[in-house]
C-alpha cells in the first residue's frame, strides 16, 4: 500500500511537470531535448559541478559530458564559471533561462506543500518532514546531493 501511494505521488509530480512543459511548448520553441532536460536537472541538483563531476555522476565519459554541456551552453541554459582557486577548472551553473524553466516543477511542489500546511497539523507536518529526511539521508544512499538541493528561487 505505501509503495503504491509513494509511486502515485511521484507519478503525479512527474505528470504535472510534463503537462506544464508541453503546454508551454505550444506557445514557444521546444529548445531542450529529453536528454538535455535530464542533464539540466542533474546539473541543477548537483549545485555547481565541474564537467568531470557531472560526467562521473551520470556515468558517462567526460567527452560525452562536454558535448552535452556545449549544446546546453549554446542554447543558453548553462554558463561555465571559472574556478577562482584553480583557473583550469570550470563549474557549470544553470542560467536564469533554465531557472525559469525549472520553476515549472518547483512552483507545483510549493503549491502542494502550501496545501499540506493548510490540511495537516503542525505535528503531522513535523513527522512527515522527519520521515522524508530519513528517506533522503539514510534510505537513498545511492544518490548524494549538495547541501541544499532544489533550492531555486
Amino acid at each position: 500500500m505505501l509503495d503504491q501511494l509513494f509511486f502515485e505521488v511521484y507519478t503525479k509530480f512527474k505528470l504535472h511537470f510534463y503537462q506544464e512543459v508541453l503546454t508551454r511548448f505550444q506557445s514557444r520553441e521546444a529548445s531542450l531535448t529529453t536528454v538535455e532536460t535530464f542533464c539540466m536537472e542533474s546539473i541543477q541538483a548537483l549545485g555547481s559541478p565541474t564537467i568531470n563531476e557531472f560526467a562521473s555522476f551520470l556515468h558517462i565519459s567526460p567527452s560525452n559530458a562536454a558535448y552535452k554541456v556545449n549544446s546546453l551552453v549554446k542554447k543558453g541554459y548553462v554558463n561555465r564559471i571559472q574556478s577562482p582557486e584553480d583557473r583550469r577548472e570550470f563549474h557549470l551553473r544553470a542560467t536564469q533561462k533554465y531557472i525559469d524553466y525549472y520553476n515549472i516543477s518547483t512552483s507545483y511542489v510549493k503549491e502542494v506543500v502550501a496545501r499540506m500546511d493548510r490540511r495537516f497539523s503542525a505535528e503531522d507536518r513535523a513527522k512527515l518532514t522527519e520521515m522524508l529526511s530519513i528517506v533522503s539521508e539514510e534510505l537513498m544512499p545511492e544518490v548524494e546531493l549538495p547541501e541544499s538541493p532544489g533550492s531555486v528561487e
